[in-house]
């Protein structure tokens, strides 16, 4: 989510140092800070660029600046004649930014999701590392299939903080999670880590996506964080790829 600023510049932010970092890093650091601590809500139309400028005592250009990175990393969205909107976490949105699988046939399609189980518990070992918990941290692990034109092709398994997300195994749980973690709990997704790997079906998750044991498959092994680069999610997903693909677009 860090992207590279230009030079200097001679206006500050009242009551701050500009320093080293670009002027619009600043301005985009304190809008970031805004987003994080829900003073604006998910879909909520943001106050004009002339209105964030004086607030901020900088001129409109930089603010520009600042709200087209954020734009850029997918926290903002930007309509024409209505303004500067937070980002919504979608079905749409999701499918183009977090869910990278897309049929060899005609590279779309928005997959539809089924809970399989909801459970609470201790943390084992690989959620405390992935998650950054303590030991005696409690998870909710919610386990579920995910399909696209009604074939199956995903089994996943995401491990929570309980302590961030109270009371979500109560809850029912809506196909896209990120607009639920973000409307519910505050919590916006702003970057995912993810690690790829080739492996062969375990028994159990075969039976579930109706294939052989030891079928091929692709492992997705992801940490989403949320906008203080918190880790908040750890999803595994073992994926079908016989008449699918993993599109990945490099920037």
């Amino acid at each position: 989510m860090r992207r590279s600023g230009s030079g200097p510049s001679t206006d500050a932010p009242r009551g701050e140092t500009v320093g080293y970092r670009p002027l619009y890093r600043q301005v985009y650091d304190t809008l970031l800070r805004r987003l994080a601590d829900a003073v604006w809500q998910p879909g909520q139309l943001l106050p004009s660029e002339g209105q964030l400028a004086a607030e901020l005592g900088v001129s409109q250009g930089t603010v520009r600046k600042a709200l087209d990175a954020l734009t850029a990393d997918s926290l903002l969205v930007r309509r024409q004649g209505r303004g500067t909107f937070v980002a919504e976490h979608d079905d749409q949105q999701s499918v183009f930014r977090f869910f990278k699988l897309r049929p060899d046939a005609d590279g779309g399609g928005i997959p539809d999701s089924r809970v399989l189980a909801l459970s609470r518990g201790t943390a084992n070992g690989d959620e405390r590392e992935r998650l950054d918990l303590p030991r005696t941290a409690q998870v909710v692990r919610i386990e579920r299939l995910r399909s696209v034109a009604g074939r199956l092709c995903v089994c996943e398994t995401i491990s929570l903080p309980e302590s961030l997300f109270p009371g979500i195994a109560e809850l029912s749980l809506p196909n896209t999670l990120y607009s639920l973690y973000a409307t519910r709990f505050g919590i916006t997704i702003g970057t995912a880590r993810e690690r790829l790997k080739a492996i062969l079906l375990p028994a159990r998750e075969a039976a579930l996506l109706e294939m052989p044991e030891g079928t091929p498959a692709l492992e997705i092994d992801r940490v989403a964080m949320d906008l203080e680069e918190r880790p908040v999610e750890w999803r595994l997903s073992l994926c079908l790829t016989q008449d699918m693909h993993y599109l990945s677009v490099l920037r």
